[in-house]
């Protein structure tokens, strides 16, 4: 894949499928270098894997149900959160994280600055979508190209939405390569190593615990085939919930051998599994359930992102950057400099 650019063609006009924090961070970034963009968002409103979902039984409330919370390494990612997202919609979630060693016993997990969204994960992607063009609830089903080289896109219900001088392409890679063989462009798929794009899913039960689940503990990952993650979600701040939400996660090779067992199955074996490996005591109420299809790449290392400059099609997300919240950070913040590199944003 070779760079090589019309010196004439600048990207003035651009459209973003996807409003996760890839796509919003690209979109920030474009924006304020002087290209119009629109964001198409096949859910209600933005978010991606820093999804929550909101509860109202029995008791109203939230629980992230995607990413748990997010690190920052790279100073850049902190400095575009300071500027873009509302001091309020992110802050520390201070707990008491252990884990079990390759001996069966309890440890702390290693200190670190956690972060998660106030009052919920989706907070952040909510604030960073406010002042941009977001089209929700518009899933895109193809692209296609007009004589003139830009780009059209139409959605689901047959709607036509144009002209762009180019396209970024955020969902999870299963879903990136089904839109391009849909448009006619299989062949760019061809440069997803399979490694790299390799997605596993991820079984998601929110567990309610009216009065508290009483444990030592506000997150712990145990040494289970099924269980990879249980977290008190009500610990995080700025949750005001009545007892506590706790969140599961299933281990990502059990979830990927799993994907089509019953819910109730499911839900049943990983609150099991807390139970036993946290020593909970207290009886649960309420149990509801999430399947994540493409939950986490099966890879640790990427490209960071991909730029087809003959096409003028563009790819980015977190599973191109090692899968964690910063990656969808640094793999848009990437494509965003690399096109400013080869001189084809305005100005």
């Amino acid at each position: 894949m070779i760079d090589t650019q019309d010196p004439q063609v600048v990207i003035r006009r651009l459209a973003i499928v996807g409003s996760g924090l890839a796509g919003l961070t690209a979109a920030r970034k474009l924006v304020a270098a002087g290209v119009e963009v629109t964001l198409f968002e096949k859910s209600r409103g933005p978010g991606g894997r820093m999804a929550s979902k909101r509860l109202s039984e029995p008791a109203d409330g939230s629980a992230d149900i995607g990413a748990q919370y997010f690190t920052v390494r790279n100073p850049a990612f902190r400095e575009f959160l300071t500027e873009h997202a509302s001091t309020e919609c992110w802050g520390l979630w201070d707990g008491r994280f252990r884990y079990q060693g390759a001996d069966n016993g309890w440890q702390k997990m290693r200190p670190a600055e956690r972060y998660v969204g106030i009052p919920r994960m989706s907070a952040i992607t909510r604030s960073l979508s406010e002042g941009l063009d977001v089209r929700a609830g518009v899933r895109i089903a193809s692209l296609g190209r007009r004589d003139d080289k830009t780009w059209c896109l139409t959605d689901t219900d047959g709607q036509v939405h144009e002209s762009f001088d180019a396209v970024l392409l955020t969902p999870p890679p299963a879903q990136t390569v089904d839109l391009l063989k849909d448009s006619g462009l299989a062949v760019l798929a061809d440069d997803f190593n399979i490694e790299i794009s390799r997605m596993q899913a991820c079984w998601t039960v929110m567990v309610h615990f009216p009065e508290g689940a009483g444990v030592d503990f506000e997150a712990l990952m145990p040494n289970s085939r099924l269980l990879n993650w249980a977290a008190n979600n009500s610990s995080k701040p700025g949750r005001e919930d009545q007892g506590e939400w706790w969140v599961l996660h299933g281990d990502p090779d059990w979830s990927d051998a799993n994907t089509e067992e019953d819910p109730d199955q499911v839900a049943e074996q990983l609150l099991n599994e807390f139970l036993q490996y946290g020593e909970v005591r207290a009886n649960p109420g309420t149990v509801k359930v999430h399947r994540w299809l493409y939950a986490r790449p099966k890879a640790r290392t990427g490209p960071g992102h991909l730029w087809f400059p003959e096409e003028r099609i563009a790819i980015a997300g977190d599973w191109l950057d090692g899968g964690r919240v910063e990656g969808a950070f640094n793999s848009a913040d990437g494509l965003v400099s690399r096109l400013a590199c080869l001189g084809v944003l305005p100005g």
